[in-house]
């Protein structure tokens, strides 16, 4: 690990500020950042710890949504009533993740900002990773791909997000609250992420010296009829081969609305919006479903080790759909 200054915000403004400052990196739980500080994938001049700041709560709003602060640690956020009662999915998504000593320490912010897995990524003795050194090429292509993309890659990146709680916020519509010095917005989840492009060193869509506030969930209709499927190589502490996170809202049998996003398949998560458009007016029964998990992973492009993950990818969101809907 190089040298770096620590510095402690005293306020969210004082962090905004530094956020901008070239070579500086925000520490929240630590969970990712450290762990690539060590192998010298991050290499930051300047820490700035915020974990003192008031942005931990989680809230309801006025419209019987539910907003989630940014240094919301992730044990904190499956359990807390709101979220089991309103957004079960999530609670499960976030449960599934990782093991309960990092969920005791991982952020709501710092879990979208963490970044890929990809072994040819944390491993800086391969020289050629587009995400690391851009224009370098990507090491990847012709290494061990299992863990890697199926959809939405590049000829620059094939690496995927990591994360299980991206996975379900894409399904529940969530949007995510940021600040700089020139202002705020709000960024809808499914535009937060990226898919690689010529551009895999850019993880997010976030300006330069942005920093994230908070999660905001709209009130939702998936409260009783969703479900989010993980399949790994074990039980736990390990990411996603593929994940599923299904929600349906119906009327008896009948479909009025659904999600369905896939985790562990992509540079970000995947939403299926054919599967969706399949549903979506249809009584849920297997025929509906299983040509929903079809058209869900339309227009894959496996590489090499990992194309086991297309048929596993179509049974898993079959899967997911059938416990979603209680037909399992």
């Amino acid at each position: 690990m190089h040298t770096f200054t620590y510095v402690r915000a005293d306020s969210v403004d004082a962090a905004i500020a530094a956020a901008g400052r070239p070579g500086t990196k925000l520490l929240a739980g630590g969970t990712n950042l450290l762990d690539l500080m060590k192998g010298y994938v991050e290499q930051p001049v300047r820490i700035v710890d915020i974990n003192r700041l008031p942005l931990s709560e989680i809230t309801e709003l006025p419209d019987g949504g539910v907003r989630i602060g940014a240094l919301a640690r992730n044990s904190d956020m499956a359990n807390h009533p709101l979220i089991r009662q309103r957004y079960p999915l999530l609670s499960q998504a976030l449960l599934s993740g990782a093991s309960p000593q990092l969920r005791n320490m991982a952020t709501a912010g710092g879990n979208l900002l963490q970044r890929t897995r990809c072994h040819y990524f944390t491993d800086v003795s391969y020289a050629e990773c587009n995400k690391r050194n851009p224009g370098s090429g990507c090491a990847a292509r012709a290494g061990f791909t299992r863990q890697l993309a199926i959809l939405g890659a590049s000829e620059q990146c094939i690496a995927t997000h990591p994360s299980d709680m991206a996975v379900a916020l894409v399904a529940l519509d969530a949007r995510v609250h940021v600040r700089s010095t020139s202002g705020e917005r709000r960024i809808p989840m499914a535009d937060f992420l990226r898919l690689p492009g010529d551009t895999p060193q850019q993880d997010n869509n976030l300006a330069p010296g942005e920093m994230i506030l908070a999660i905001e969930l709209p009130r939702s209709p998936f409260a009783d009829y969703a479900y989010y499927l993980k399949v790994r190589d074990r039980a736990s502490y390990a990411f996603a081969l593929v994940s599923v996170a299904a929600a349906l809202d119906l009327d008896d049998t009948m479909v009025r609305d659904a999600r369905v996003v896939l985790g562990g398949v992509a540079h970000k998560p995947w939403r299926a919006t054919d599967a969706e458009r399949r549903l979506v007016g249809q009584r849920i029964d297997r025929a509906a479903i299983d040509s929903a998990a079809v058209l869900s992973i339309s227009g894959a492009v496996p590489v090499r080790d990992n194309a086991f993950k297309v048929r596993l990818a179509e049974r898993a969101v079959a899967r997911a759909l059938q416990t979603a809907g209680g037909i399992a």
